[in-house]
Parts: C-alpha cells; sequence; structure tokens
C-alpha cells in the first residue's frame, strides 16, 4: 500500500505544480486549437478532470453514462482546481479504506455501458499513469507555445523532494 499512497500523493503533488505553471498564463493558451489527442490545453484538462471523476465514482460504486464536464461552463481557474481537487479527492478515498481494499475486485460499466471488473490497484496505478500521460502532452504543447517556465513534474523529483 505505500507505493501506492506514494503515487497518488505524487498525482496530487504533479497536478498541484501543473495548475502553478499554468495559472500565470494567459487563457488564450489554454484555449487555442492544436493537433493533439484533445484540441486544447484546456480540453486535456477537462479530460484528466473526468477521467478520475469517473474512476473515483466506480470506486465508490456508481457507474456514471457521460462525461462529467459535457456541460462545462467554467473559468480556467476552475478547471485548474477541478484537476487538483479531483487527485485529492481520490487518494482521500484510497485512504479511508481498509489496506485490503486496494486488492479486491471492483465491477463497473464503462460510459458506453459495457461491463468490466479489475483489480482496485490496477486502476489505481491507471489513474496515476494516464494523468502524467497527458501532464506530459500539456509539457509538450506549452514549449510549442513557447512557454519556458514550466515546473518539473517527474515522480523522482518528487520523490527527491520527500527525502528534504
Amino acid at each position: 500500500m505505500y507505493s501506492l499512497h506514494q503515487h497518488l500523493s505524487y498525482s496530487v503533488w504533479a497536478n498541484e505544480r501543473l495548475a502553478e505553471t499554468l495559472r500565470p498564463l494567459d487563457e488564450r493558451i489554454l484555449n487555442t486549437e492544436v493537433k493533439s489527442s484533445f484540441p486544447s490545453i484546456a480540453k486535456t484538462l477537462l479530460h484528466m478532470w473526468d477521467a478520475e471523476v469517473v474512476w473515483l465514482k466506480r470506486m465508490q460504486g456508481t457507474s456514471l453514462s457521460t462525461w462529467p464536464s459535457q456541460k462545462f461552463g467554467g473559468s480556467k481557474e476552475d478547471i485548474l482546481n477541478g484537476v487538483v481537487s479531483s487527485s485529492q479527492e481520490l487518494r482521500l478515498f484510497v485512504d479511508s479504506k481498509a489496506p485490503d481494499f486496494v486488492h479486491g475486485k471492483i465491477s463497473y460499466k464503462n460510459l458506453k455501458g459495457d461491463p468490466f471488473e479489475d483489480v482496485v490497484e490496477d486502476l489505481l496505478y491507471h489513474i496515476v499513469n494516464h494523468g502524467t500521460y497527458h501532464r506530459g502532452q500539456i509539457t509538450t504543447l506549452l514549449r510549442e507555445f513557447g512557454v519556458t517556465l514550466i515546473q518539473g513534474m517527474d515522480i523522482i523529483i518528487y520523490l527527491r523532494q520527500l527525502k528534504k
């Protein structure tokens, strides 16, 4: 459980650093159309937020049928706060469970209604990895926009900070 808790804490830390990087930037950078998995940094952030909410809901016993941000109309700050808070909520949820919770399986349906059953620990590592993937995409897009003040978000930086 220690390694998993560490990875979930890392994900919170990395999302906080991403938000700190994006907060001072002009909102136009977040909304500029790009060629990537999602058509803008803002839509990539919404996807990250959606995914964590969907997985948390599944672990809580609810299978959603639509993306939570489907009708999102909030601000840049709302998106950044949502990305950070969703990773915090996920970590707090897992921390509130007995240690053997992560070794159990959950049954859920994807957004199309297809049924699945997976080990919680596998899903949690997937969620952390998913966030890392999209933070990397956002970092690349920021560099394409000429942004040079990008905080490091690699797990080794996080682990080194823990040693201090």
